[in-house]
């Protein structure tokens, strides 16, 4: 006997989508951004309303079984399918609506400085909210709770902010890839050394606090040389380190991505930025690819498509790899 389908919890037919993809509970859980206990509670359930194993246990992983196989097709077409009937609430309601975006500091004042205008141009009661990006700013994208995200991630195999490590609700591009710079006030008697790996260490740094991690890709190669700075002072983002680099009362210097130099040119001029005294294998090990990221449920939601079009072009426009 069928069962009324208002009784199905909708979201157990995610579960199963991905359990079919993944063929595990623990790398669904992960994706799902939930515990193992709770995927396993979802397969629990699943097999109640259709009266299947659904998945058999084997040393490889689990095993769908021919009805679990069967449903594949049709739960990737229903994912499709529920996304644009979400796209169309977005297209349907074109005035007054609101735009959150998360993104890095001070990476939206240098390539996106004319966003907020296109927006007003193109949705002329829309709001606007810029938030820096920060540790939370994935989970907002995944709740609903921000439209879209321009950070940039990190390259290094150890680090936990790599691209393939993003949920899988997350879709994203890479926009331009960039490496990290030092900066120094132009009086710092680093300037009247040979710069090496030796007088990069000789002095005291700033520090950036990176979704709540006080070291990143930089200390990881460091580490591997038997090296390691000296962190004088940590603050929460680029534009606070450069700042107070261009303080010329201490001999701080800070390590920021070189798009920063566009910022500081206009900002603080008193700044100088060098390359880091690293050799071309490390430095590949911090490429710096600055990505814009959205919930795959937005696909093709015509409200997200226009934003990221527009981001796109703006950056393009802007062309932060050719700030001097």
């Amino acid at each position: 006997m069928s069962r009324p389908l208002h009784r199905l919890d909708l979201n157990l037919l995610l579960t199963l989508q991905l359990l079919l993809h993944e063929r595990s509970v623990t790398k669904t859980a992960k994706k799902l951004s939930v515990t193992p206990s709770a995927v396993s509670k979802s397969l629990y359930k699943l097999r109640e309303w259709f009266d299947d194993p659904l998945f058999v246990r084997t040393p490889q992983g689990l095993q769908p079984t021919p009805l679990a196989l069967s449903m594949e097709k049709e739960l990737s077409e229903w994912f499709q399918v529920a996304t644009q009937i979400l796209a169309k609430r977005s297209s349907d309601t074109p005035k007054g609506i609101h735009f959150q975006l998360m993104m890095e500091s001070p990476l939206h004042m240098v390539t996106l400085e004319k966003l907020s205008q296109r927006i007003h141009q193109q949705y002329q009661d829309a709001t606007v909210g810029i938030r820096n990006w920060d540790y939370d700013s994935i989970e907002a994208i995944i709740n609903g709770n921000a439209d879209i995200g321009f950070s940039g991630r990190e390259s290094h195999p150890r680090s936990q902010e790599t691209l393939d490590l993003l949920p899988y609700y997350i879709d994203y591009e890479i926009l331009f890839t960039d490496q990290p710079m030092v900066f120094m006030h132009h009086s710092h008697p680093a300037l009247t050394q040979t710069w090496n790996i030796d007088t990069f260490l000789a002095y005291r740094h700033i520090g950036i606090v990176w979704e709540q991690r006080e070291s990143w890709a930089l200390d990881e190669v460091l580490a591997s040389m038997g090296c390691s700075r000296s962190i004088a002072l940590t603050v929460s983002t680029f534009e606070q380190s450069l700042f107070m680099a261009a303080k010329s009362e201490h001999i701080f210097m800070t390590t920021a991505p070189s798009y920063c130099r566009h910022f500081t040119r206009h900002h603080y001029p008193e700044l100088v930025a060098l390359p880091l005294p690293l050799n071309e294998e490390a430095q590949n090990q911090l490429a710096i690819p600055f990505t814009l990221m959205w919930h795959k449920r937005n696909k093709h939601n015509p409200k997200s498509i226009w934003l990221r079009e527009t981001i796109k072009a703006l950056v393009s426009d802007c062309d932060p790899l050719a700030f001097p």
